[in-house]
């Protein structure tokens, strides 16, 4: 599934050079998880005034609707002037003057819906509670602490719940948790303050490192320039069980917790 790092990179990949384009036609292919909620044509001879982020969901923002795009489980967005046709695993497309914007989603647990604002009850429902963005200010270390107070969870399971800081998918907190020494077994409520501070320093580290590397290729992502991502090659824990630890050497553990894998070392990560 692509994360957080992923629809960040998807998003650099073309945001400059589709801000400014007017639209030209709307395909809608096969319907996705939710409907687009809007008169496709109603979206033709709009301008595309630039492209945001908030979690793992972009917001094409027009002259007076935005769309909310998200990958799903896999999918991906293409953007170029000149793309082969339309195949049935591609289920919406923006053709605009600068270029067509395709989004392609063989499963189809992706989404556009179309709202006229960010007020709007559909994408508040949405978007409301989601946490706060790790990459940017507002993530605070003595704030993040004070949340994690009060959960009582597995610290793993609640970073991928994303209601305190969103975006921290499964690898990236196998990995920021391997860099804090934490254990994801641990209890949310019994990590200390100096060692949240770890963690947060962590996950900020590992999530600007995986946007660096282009996110994370494990099966099919790519960004809207067909690039793939690199992360995957540079992980410490992730998809290493029973390999040593570069660290102390000590064989990598694989456990589940809420249906995902999980990648530690019980050298340097403690309870």
């Amino acid at each position: 599934m692509p994360e957080l790092p992923e629809v960040e990179v998807t998003r650099r990949s073309f945001a400059q050079r589709i801000s400014g384009a007017q639209v030209r036609s709307v395909r809608m292919g096969k319907p996705l998880r939710w409907p687009l909620g809007a008169d496709p044509a109603g979206l033709c001879g709009q301008t595309v005034h630039g492209v945001d982020r908030r979690g793992k969901y972009l917001l094409v923002r027009l002259d007076a609707a935005v769309l909310l795009l998200h990958l799903g489980m896999s999918g991906s967005l293409q953007f170029a002037g000149d793309l082969p046709p339309a195949g049935p695993h591609d289920h919406f497309e923006l053709h605009t003057d600068r270029g067509l914007l395709r989004l392609h989603d063989p499963r189809r647990f992706g989404a556009v819906v179309c709202v006229p604002d960010l007020a709007d009850p559909r994408a508040r429902k949405l978007l409301d509670g989601l946490g706060v963005e790790p990459l940017e200010a507002g993530f605070d270390p003595v704030v993040f602490h004070r949340a994690l107070q009060q959960r009582r969870a597995a610290i793993k399971q609640v970073l991928l719940a994303g209601d305190i800081v969103v975006g921290v998918g499964n690898i990236y907190a196998s990995e920021a948790l391997f860099m804090a020494g934490i254990r994801p077994t641990a209890r949310a409520d019994r990590i200390s303050r100096p060692r949240a501070a770890r963690l947060h320093a962590a996950i900020v580290q590992v999530l600007h490192k995986a946007v660096a590397l282009g996110g994370s290729t494990l099966r099919d992502f790519s960004s809207a320039e067909g690039q793939s991502g690199y992360f995957q090659l540079d992980a410490q824990v992730y998809g290493r069980a029973g390999e040593p630890c570069r660290v102390c050497a000590t064989a990598i553990r694989q456990i589940r917790q809420g249906q995902r894998s999980t990648f530690f070392c019980p050298g340097c990560q403690k309870p």
